[in-house]
């Protein structure tokens, strides 16, 4: 018997915004609770109360998944929160993968669970000192230690020159694998989109300005968070 798994929303499809797979379509499983509470979470709903779950199995998700797309997704992302917290998720990526659909999750590599060896694209996403968050270095090695290499990449999420300098400590801990920056949300609950997408283009613009000359910073790539550049801070799109 497949044991429930805590969802707070199950939509699309859509793009993946951030990360290896940037621009996938994709659906999306966003599950509940988190072990960090990082200041400028722009999905605090899923651990501060806000936010409703419903304890779904995984049959259940996948019904909902093909109701939303009927026969029009390959691609599931399992987001949270951090969805490495539920064990029970191992039962819904073995269902999805024996329905030839791929599989993106992100965690901050600080819970295990082996189910993350059955995922097509694990994202480590370690969080920087903006976050208020402490990096347990051990287990993000230990993490990275149990999972291909092809299979897994590291983000950081900058702010300001202090993430930059710990985006550039965790390059230099963990060359062989890809590595992406990417630009912070400041504010997940402003309305005007116009406003946003100014801001966040200007941060963009600086991030770029910071790692074009930064020889320690040869192989990585910069990201935007695409769907803040679309929608704004809307949630299930």
């Amino acid at each position: 018997m497949s044991k429930p798994i805590p969802v707070l929303e199950v939509f699309g499809p859509t793009i993946q915004g951030e990360g290896a797979v940037i621009g996938q379509k994709t659906m999306f499983v966003r599950t509940g609770g988190c072990d960090y509470r990082c200041s400028w979470c722009d999905s605090a709903f899923t651990w501060d109360g806000t936010g409703k779950s419903e304890a779904l199995t995984p049959e259940q998700i996948l019904d909902r998944l093909e109701s939303l797309a009927p026969n029009a997704f390959g691609h599931v992302t399992i987001s949270g929160g951090n969805p490495a917290l539920h064990k029970g998720l191992g039962d819904l990526v073995s269902l999805l993968k024996s329905r030839g659909i791929q599989t993106a999750v992100e965690t901050q590599g600080s819970i295990w669970q082996d189910w993350l060896k059955e995922i097509d694209a694990v994202t480590i996403s370690p969080k920087p000192p903006s976050s208020g968050m402490e990096t347990n270095w051990q287990q993000l090695e230990n993490h990275l230690a149990n999972l291909h290499t092809q299979q897994v990449s590291l983000k950081v999420v900058v702010f300001n020159r202090e993430d930059y300098a710990y985006a550039k400590h965790v390059h230099a801990l963990f060359p062989q694998y890809d590595f992406y920056l990417q630009v912070g949300n400041e504010d997940p609950h402003l309305l005007d989109d116009q406003e946003l997408l100014q801001t966040l283009l200007q941060q963009y613009e600086q991030l770029i300005e910071w790692t074009m000359h930064d020889q320690a910073m040869k192989h990585v790539r910069v990201l935007p968070q695409l769907h803040t550049f679309l929608w704004g801070n809307k949630r299930g799109v």
